[in-house]
Order: C-alpha cells, then sequence, then structure tokens
C-alpha cells in the first residue's frame, strides 16, 4: 500500500524558507511522477511543482525562481525547498505521486494522481 507523509511545514516570516518532504514508502514503481500540491482556505488545490522519474521537472509560475523540487532514490524521499515565501504561499501542502506518468511543461494536473498525503501546513506572515 502506498504512503506518502508529508513534513517539514511550519510558520516562517515573510522572506524566510522552509524545505518540506514527503517520505514514500509501499511502491516499487521505476516510472513515476511525484509532486507537490497546495490548498488554501476557500480555494482549489493548485499545483506547485512536479517532478518524475527522468528527473524533468516543472513548476507553477508562482514558484519558479523561490521553489525547487528534487528528489532522494536513496530515500524515496520527494524535497520542496521554499525560498523568499509570501503570506500568499500560506496553505497546506500535500504530496502526491502516480506511476506511468511523465512531467509536462504545465505540470500534471492534480485529477491525474491517485496517491496522496494527508498534508503539511504553512503558514507566512508579513
Amino acid at each position: 500500500q502506498v504512503q506518502l507523509v508529508e513534513s517539514g511545514g511550519g510558520s516562517v516570516q515573510a522572506g524566510g524558507s522552509l524545505r518540506l518532504s514527503c517520505a514514500a514508502s509501499g511502491y516499487t514503481y521505476s516510472s513515476y511522477c511525484m509532486g507537490w500540491f497546495r490548498q488554501a482556505p476557500g480555494k482549489e488545490r493548485e499545483g506547485v511543482a512536479a517532478i518524475d522519474s527522468d528527473g524533468s521537472t516543472s513548476y507553477a509560475d508562482s514558484a519558479k525562481g523561490r521553489f525547487t523540487i528534487s528528489q532522494d532514490n536513496a530515500k524515496n524521499t520527494l524535497y520542496l525547498q521554499m525560498n523568499s515565501l509570501k503570506p500568499e504561499d500560506t496553505a497546506m501542502y500535500y504530496c502526491a505521486v502516480e506511476p506511468n506518468v511523465v512531467v509536462t511543461a504545465t505540470g500534471p494536473p492534480a485529477i491525474i494522481f491517485g496517491y496522496w498525503g494527508q498534508g503539511t501546513q504553512v503558514t507566512v506572515s508579513s
């Protein structure tokens, strides 16, 4: 059974940094895509960044230049390094994985992903 467990969220001031982690277990897909999504209260879930098993990445315009997605295959862990955080980055952040999917220019949409973590809260104060 696929399990995804996010960690690393917290409260920071604008301009600060956080690194989110997503520990994955229970799958051995050789081809997959993993992504970070976020959802703020009253808003739809939106994609932040994605990476596939070939290492290709994509970012939402709001994340470009500030966020970096990476993965450590040896540790089965996905990361999201977030720098220069803004109050509008405040949201619950989720990681997701889906086998046999590749990154696209705009990132696979949330509906593509079948496995999700429980989320980690990020709060950025001004």
